[in-house]
């Protein structure tokens, strides 16, 4: 049997996100800035992806950036915008747990001369608005939180960090990583309070290489992909017309079946949550009620005494059983995870945490399954563990 619970990883295309893209690969492959009808043909496709992701969000489709992923929505939102108002101020107000395609940027930005300002976030995994609002000074341009945290779920309260931001200082921007959100959540940037808003397709059931950026009307932004001007001069290079098309059917069918989607996944979560609690040493983080209906409905970390992660996971794996041991992109920078560091978890825990993540996809049969291979690994691998 195998059994998939690394979707905050990446997700498997579902079968409508390959058909549109097999057509657009085959039949309709103009480049979209081309004036003829295979052009127009390409250029329709970016166009109605546009459309159905501004109306997830409840917003125009002129605000719809598209990108090549959630890395690069999120660098251009940040160095775009800092880049922009550096005149009016050079300080950003981020959190301690930010996803390195929000941490690398800043940690870029820095070292250009940029003040970075890294509030902490509460044991259960929220960021503060009134510690947020201590941060933001007369000179800071940007504050950058992330909706929903990739490692443990947590959501925060964007809207009420966005009011409480402007009160201090009305000319700052929020910037939202919402990648880990987008296709689960119920998501409006204008209600948010949002100013820039990021998403990327492979989280929900589309393909790698497609992104996108809500950038509001009053939002100024340096491009730094500069070529035939495309998607209105903020990015250019032709468009990924397969992987666009793709995201906005992906983005389409996530958010009709949301309501059921996010039911089953928060059964399977509980499912798991209480069969895992079973084992001696085992424990949630970020989750002190162990309620599905805490956090995202697709995220649980777990951390389990005397095991290191990484033993753990290849010992799943072995199993047909695939699970993470925190933030995908976290493997390129080897090291405690500074999420896990963040909420307050040891040293000796966070190094013995996993992360396991659902998607629509996964059954009770598969929880159950995998709730028998921790219980059958974990008391055998403390036997022979070393420290």
């Amino acid at each position: 049997m195998k059994a998939y619970f690394d979707n905050a990883a990446t997700t498997k295309v579902m079968p409508e996100v390959c058909s549109v893209m097999m057509s657009v690969m085959t039949e309709d492959y103009g480049n979209p800035s081309s004036k003829h009808t295979k052009g127009m043909d390409a250029e329709q496709y970016i166009e109605d992806a546009r459309n159905i992701i501004a109306n997830t969000l409840k917003c125009e489709s002129k605000n719809i950036i598209f990108t090549s992923g959630g890395t690069e929505a999120n660098n251009q939102a940040l160095i775009g915008a800092a880049y922009a108002a550096r005149r009016s101020g050079k300080h950003i107000v981020t959190t301690a747990y930010e996803h390195a395609s929000v941490a690398e940027p800043l940690i870029f930005l820095e070292n250009e001369g940029y003040e970075i300002t890294y509030v902490p976030v509460t044991p259960d995994g929220h960021v503060e608005p009134a510690v947020i609002a201590e941060a933001v000074r007369e000179d800071t341009t940007i504050v950058s939180v992330m909706l929903v945290n990739n490692e443990i779920g947590a959501i925060n309260d964007i809207e009420a960090i966005s009011k409480v931001i402007k009160e201090v200082n009305p000319s700052v921007l929020l910037h939202v990583d919402a990648i880990q959100a987008y296709g689960k959540l119920p998501i409006n940037p204008k209600k948010f309070g949002a100013d820039m808003l990021t998403a990327s397709a492979h989280k929900l059931h589309g393909p790698k290489g497609a992104g996108f950026l809500y950038k509001a009307d009053h939002v100024k932004l340096l491009p730094y992909i500069y070529g035939g001007g495309q998607e209105k001069g903020m990015r250019s290079g032709t468009e990924n017309v397969p992987a666009i098309a793709g995201f906005g059917v992906a983005a389409a069918v996530m958010y009709k079946n949301m309501q059921e989607n996010d039911l089953h996944m928060r059964h399977i979560k509980q499912i798991i949550i209480d069969g895992i609690l079973t084992v001696e040493g085992s424990y949630i983080n970020a989750n002190p009620e162990k309620s599905a209906d805490i956090g995202a409905p697709h995220i649980i970390s777990i951390s389990f005494e005397g095991v290191k992660s990484e033993v753990l996971l290849h010992a799943l794996a072995s199993e047909g059983i695939y699970v993470s041991s925190g933030s995908a992109c976290s493997s390129n920078h080897p090291g405690l995870s500074g999420t896990l560091k963040a909420i307050g978890v040891s040293s000796k825990l966070i190094d013995s945490t996993i992360r396991i993540s659902l998607c629509r996809d996964n059954t009770e049969e598969e929880a159950l399954y995998l709730i028998e291979k921790i219980k059958k690994h974990v008391p055998v691998l403390r036997k022979f563990r070393s420290y």
